[in-house]
């Protein structure tokens, strides 16, 4: 299974103080060398964390996959051709949110995305979309011409009885098994940590685990490298 690292809180920590420290950059390399298999990064409308030049820069410098996730407008598609990210996951972005907190809302909006997958596609760069795990959201993002998926794990991961996650990994394990037989690579991600990942980590049809903020909280004690690793030995198991 891959290990896709997202790194946009080492970018929150510089942001908090307006300097040049923790360089999100560095931390890329650091994860790269690590064992991450791609560097994720979303640059926000509002330019909150991850700055243009982050973005920039991280693209020269790692040597695994970079997924840039961001919303779905014209500035941002025009960013993403100038980057050429191998990836792409289109996210839903507001405001006022301190983090992602849904899937997208594919219904009704299957043209738009139909034309950010093509304008992207036409420029070799993947698109996955950021859905809830639902059918109607898997048939939807097929239809869409989508490459892949990332599932939003954070139902299960905020989930405090243990029936009600059962009851979302389910949901998990029934829309990655749909995935995959529609031909989309499937990816997860939301909330996920050191106590909670190994069971999605167990779906078979995942094929990827983008995880951030757990990383990053646990770098703070042990240092980069070796929080990558640990997730890492623990997905691996």
């Amino acid at each position: 299974m891959k290990l896709g690292i997202n790194i946009d809180h080492i970018a929150t920590l510089r942001q908090a103080r307006g300097g040049s420290e923790p360089d999100p950059v560095g931390a890329a390399m650091i994860a790269d060398l690590a064992g991450a298999d791609s560097i994720v990064c979303h640059l926000r409308e509002d330019r909150r964390h991850i700055q243009d030049r982050d973005l920039e820069l991280i693209r020269q410098v790692i040597h695994s996959r970079l997924n840039m996730e961001m919303a779905t407008t014209q500035e941002m598609i025009e960013k993403a051709l100038m980057v050429k990210p191998e990836i792409v996951t289109l996210v839903p972005e507001k405001r006022e949110e301190r983090t992602t907190e849904s899937g997208l809302n594919l219904a009704g909006n299957l043209q738009k995305y139909k034309d950010a997958v093509l304008t992207l596609n036409s420029s070799n760069i993947e698109v996955s979309l950021f859905i809830d795990p639902t059918m109607e959201a898997v048939k939807d993002s097929a239809k869409i011409g989508a490459q892949a998926v990332e599932l939003h794990t954070g139902t299960y991961a905020e989930m405090r009885d243990p029936q009600g996650a059962e009851a979302a990994l389910d949901d998990l394990t029934t829309a990655a098994i749909a995935a995959e037989k529609m031909g989309l690579f499937v990816a997860a991600g939301h909330g996920l940590h050191y106590h909670n990942v190994q069971p999605v980590a167990a779906i078979n049809e995942i094929e990827e685990l983008n995880i951030g903020h757990s990383i990053i909280s646990r770098a703070a004690f042990v240092g980069l490298s070796h929080a990558v690793e640990e997730m890492r030995y623990l997905i691996d198991r």
